[in-house]
């Protein structure tokens, strides 16, 4: 029987909502007729086009530029058409762009990665996305133990392939099943919505004993990983208590396990440091990578020490390789974006400028009571709409939408559309293009607290 096709995240009509221009409504309308459905909802929703970009900013094929607070969910982190990174993969396609041969710009970039990873990590392997990296870490796991389960968290993302679908705590893997044995979910440490209804820090982190206490009965005590976002980006830019990430690194290592730390998001400045778990001076024993190091280019790699970085079979010839992680025009991405974080002292720029728009975030909090909780690390900023602050209650999904439109119309590109914001600008924003993001946002809650009498 064939079903008809349908769109099921093309949005009601609603006479108030964002118009995307001509040219882009033809070029999107078009693009409906061929692409498969599932693609990511801001594209979905906005239907816009896009031409071009200019560091944090978008412009269309009609015209319209958009600043941009989302950088691709955090990997733009050079923003658009950098020129040093035109010029580097400009000049390195010219040359050859395939093969798993060493280059210039890979043995450049992967000494630069040395010299600012914690501690003794200093064993790298490249590949191609986020989820291939990940289940990596979980081969490399398994070879050094000689054990295969795996624990991850409530709230925790870490790509969408079946090799890691079972350590996703969301909705993601729903329809999904059977999953992969010998995967456990943990809940992490939300404090705005503590899974014990505790408050921190009289809570003494419960959250994190818990943890400690489901290990011994939920398992066979053949646990090899530990996998955990020092940060939990999806989940809403969600920040732990101060000593959870380490608390979770020593229950991983009191059961004989490696401490995965996911910094697909987090790294490479986006917090304020080079790396999230660097905000406690925690040394992970793997950390996965991704996103913003390579500023777009689809790279990503696991990170080690040489003790655990040759456990065979992982270290086994082709035991670990990847056809397209760390190619040259990879290993160029990589080279390019990392040499200008460093350059341009950008994870200095994410801490100050981070800090700024923290702080007019939770000054608009104090305006618009539908903002529940305001929470932030360097370029990554979490805020969460309520329809009651005492309830928590989630503000209705048309009105999450409503907001999205509202920043649209008013050039601002961000993830608004669910009860969760997420803002994820370039590491090259200034205060200034920060000021007018956080500006538009205030304009567009004002206008939604007016139209939806939210205050």
């Amino acid at each position: 029987m064939t079903k008809t096709a349908t769109a099921p995240n093309t949005p009601a009509a609603d006479p108030e909502a964002f118009k995307p221009g001509h040219n882009s409504k033809a070029i999107f309308d078009e693009e409906q007729k061929y692409i498969a459905p599932g693609t990511q909802q801001i594209g979905m929703f906005s239907q816009v086009a896009m031409s071009r970009g200019e560091g944090p900013y978008y412009i269309d094929e009609d015209g319209n530029r958009y600043l941009d607070l989302y950088a691709g969910v955090g990997v733009a982190s050079l923003g658009h058409a950098h020129p040093k990174y035109v010029r580097i993969l400009s000049e390195q396609i010219a040359k050859i762009g395939v093969g798993s041969f060493v280059t210039k710009h890979r043995l450049n970039f992967l000494k630069t990665l040395a010299s600012v990873t914690p501690g003794n990590m200093k064993r790298a392997q490249l590949y191609s996305g986020g989820a291939e990296a990940v289940e990596a870490a979980l081969r490399l796991a398994k070879s050094y133990t000689k054990k295969y389960e795996s624990v991850g968290f409530w709230g925790g993302f870490h790509g969408k392939s079946m090799g890691v679908i079972g350590l996703l705590g969301d909705t993601f893997k729903y329809e999904m099943g059977p999953l992969p044995p010998g995967v456990y979910q943990v809940p992490y440490a939300y404090c705005y919505r503590c899974p014990f209804n505790m408050t921190h820090p009289s809570c003494g982190l419960f959250c994190a004993e818990y943890v400690r206490r489901c290990i011994k009965p939920m398992t066979t005590g053949k646990v090899a990983a530990f996998v955990m976002e020092p940060i939990q980006g999806t989940n809403g830019n969600v920040i732990p208590p101060a000593g959870y990430v380490a608390a979770i690194r020593d229950i991983a290592h009191e059961n004989g396990a490696l401490f995965v730390c996911d910094e697909m998001i987090t790294g490479f400045g986006r917090t304020g440091k080079m790396f999230g778990c660097q905000h406690e001076n925690v040394v992970p024993d793997v950390i996965t990578v991704g996103k913003g190091m390579a500023c777009g280019f689809p790279v990503s790699g696991v990170i080690t020490t040489e003790e655990i970085a040759f456990s065979k079979p992982f270290a086994n010839p082709s035991g670990s390789s990847s056809s397209y992680g760390g190619n040259p025009m990879a290993a160029a991405a990589c080279d390019a974006t990392l040499s200008t974080i460093i350059e341009e002292n950008l994870v200095e720029n994410s801490r100050v400028v981070g800090d700024y728009m923290l702080k007019e975030f939770q000054r608009l909090q104090e305006k618009f009571r539908f903002i529940g909780d305001v929470r932030g690390r360097g370029l990554m900023i979490g805020i969460e709409l309520v329809a009651d602050r005492k309830t928590k209650e989630d503000l209705p999904r048309h009105v999450n939408r409503a907001l999205f439109d509202e920043c649209l119309k008013r050039g601002v590109m961000s993830m608004c559309y669910s009860h969760t914001i997420r803002i994820n600008p370039p590491l090259v924003i200034t205060k200034k293009q920060a000021e007018e993001g956080v500006g538009k946002f205030e304009e567009a809650f004002t206008a939604l607290a007016k139209r939806f009498n939210l205050n």
